[in-house]
């Protein structure tokens, strides 16, 4: 499908070295659920789609990387019904197999961030009513516990992202709303940043460039935004970026080639029509072009996870 194409719908982390080699992958999405994964490769930026991709289709899901070993989807709804599923896609060679323990409870809207060689997040999402659970997977055991302490209210259409070896970050949302929770690695302990997003929205997504700056991008306030919020590693100070996304968008999904650039892709528009646009943000100048290649279809409520190589 040509790039800008559209259809009417209802809706990571790397090392500050970059890495010369690697791929971004965005997975599942769209009303009838897909199990697609689209796989950007770094630094070309070619797309090429799986021949396995999702073990079943889904939508509103949330993806985190083991950078440089295996990439993650967790969670999310088939349609039929919410899913506790996490798929995982080995680097290289993106053979996938689903964990025999999943999420800790079957839900949609979750958000995931990882501390890329130790263990990977899950947090909040819906179960019938917002959860604040937060599952984590240690590294490369795959074994789920979940935090004593989880995210400051129950939550969903959030975003996370994460200065791998530091702390992840949960933003947005109903009901964090402005606010962002912050876990300082590898004690699991939880702050609020005393500066949140620049307003309170939802349907927004998250990426990181590790050690420098994370990024929440886009989503939905009275009507969808291009807002691109940016905060400073380790100081978390706020700037807000002059160049926001190329269309006002949220439902999307964002990753990271860390050291390199950032990307966030698909979603739907202010008429709440999806996409297939790729924007793309240079690190360290937050510079903007869109790919001209997107993804291989419209798509909405999808996730993403990249593997930059070793952080």
């Amino acid at each position: 499908m040509p790039l800008g194409a559209v259809k009417v719908g209802l809706f990571a982390a790397a090392g500050a070295g970059g890495a010369a080699t690697g791929a971004g992958y965005f997975g599942g999405g769209d009303w009838t659920p897909l199990t697609r994964v689209d796989k950007f490769a770094f630094p070309s930026d070619s797309r090429t789609t799986l021949a396995t991709g999702l073990s079943a289709g889904t939508y509103e899901l949330a993806g985190m990387a083991d950078s440089g070993t295996a990439g993650y989807f967790g969670g999310g709804s088939t349609n039929a019904a919410d899913v506790d599923t996490v798929d995982k896609f080995a680097f290289p060679s993106d053979s996938r197999t689903t964990l025999g323990t999943g999420l800790s409870s079957a839900r949609d809207y979750p958000a995931g961030m990882a501390n890329s060689g130790t263990a990977g997040y899950f947090g909040g999402g819906h179960t019938g009513t917002q959860v604040d659970t937060v599952d984590k997977f240690a590294f490369p055991s795959d074994s789920r516990t979940t935090l004593g302490t989880g995210l400051s209210t129950g939550t969903w259409r959030h975003s996370a992202m994460a200065n791998s070896g530091t702390a992840g970050y949960f933003g947005g949302g109903i009901s964090l709303g402005a606010n962002i929770n912050k876990f300082a690695f590898p004690s699991d302990s939880r702050t609020t940043l005393a500066t949140g997003l620049s307003s309170n929205r939802s349907y927004l997504a998250g990426m990181a460039d590790s050690g420098t700056a994370g990024y929440f991008c886009g989503g939905r306030t009275s009507a969808q935004v291009d807002t691109v919020d940016k905060f400073a590693f380790p100081s978390d100070s706020r700037t807000t970026l002059g160049t926001g996304l190329s269309v006002a968008s949220g439902y999307g999904a964002a990753m990271a080639n860390s050291g390199t650039a950032g990307y966030v892709g698909g979603g739907y528009n202010v008429s709440f029509t999806e996409l297939d646009l790729v924007d793309k943000f240079a690190f360290p100048s937050d510079s903007r072009t869109t790919l001209g290649t997107g993804l291989s279809t419209t798509n909405y409520n999808l996730a993403a996870m990249a593997d930059a190589g070793s952080l």
